[in-house]
């Protein structure tokens, strides 16, 4: 018999958006390469404040598409 084990972090809800370092990472790119996106409109911001957050929708389509 086998336990199934249930972390907490597993039941969090997927986050709509990420900072630049987290989008970074997630994707496997540098963060010039992001802003190089960013600069030429490949990959669209979010502004909330002083924030900068890249929508999670975007980096999906970016990494489906192959860059």
């Amino acid at each position: 018999m086998t336990a199934v084990s249930s972390k907490p972090q597993d039941l969090r809800p997927e986050p709509l958006a990420v900072r630049v370092p987290e989008a970074c990472r997630m994707i496997g790119i540098g963060r010039s390469k992001l802003y190089e996106l960013i600069a030429d409109g490949t990959i669209e911001v979010v502004k909330i404040g002083s924030i900068t957050v890249i929508p999670v929708a975007q980096l999906k389509a970016i990494v489906a598409k192959g860059i």
